[in-house]
């Protein structure tokens, strides 16, 4: 009985995130379906408002799934593994982006030197330096 109520509401879900898809893609449609609405031009403004509303539609269909509220619950653990992180300080930070600009710089120069010296030697030897 258990496997019959979980296959009715995996199916449930497969239904839920098709007409979250089906609400996005008629958002996107009726985006540009108004934009020259009986010969007259719709603003901008109220095509992005109800592109958004259709947009947030569609997230709260799409959050009432199981696989939205797993991804709710991941979001949620994934703030207190960020909320539980050290972040540097700001003379850490600053110390640390110094030293790769310093290395870039150096990087950027050997790498140059390598370049020029490669090109003179291919020159000379295919007779371009005569």
């Amino acid at each position: 009985m258990s496997a019959h109520t979980e296959e009715q509401g995996s199916s449930l879900d497969t239904v839920k995130l098709i007409v979250a898809l089906i609400l996005l893609l008629a958002g996107i449609a009726g985006f540009y379906y108004f934009e020259n609405w009986q010969g007259q031009s719709v603003s901008v403004l109220w095509r992005v408002l109800g592109l958004l509303a259709i947009v947030a539609l569609a997230f709260v269909v799409a959050l009432s799934s199981h696989s939205g509220k797993r991804l709710l619950g991941f979001m949620k653990d994934s703030r207190l593994e960020v909320r539980k992180m050290v972040w540097p300080t700001k003379a850490e930070t600053i110390q640390t982006t110094l030293m790769v600009m310093v290395i870039v710089v150096i990087l950027s120069i050997f790498l140059w030197g390598v370049d020029s010296l490669l090109g003179w030697g291919v020159k000379g030897l295919l007779g371009g330096g005569a």
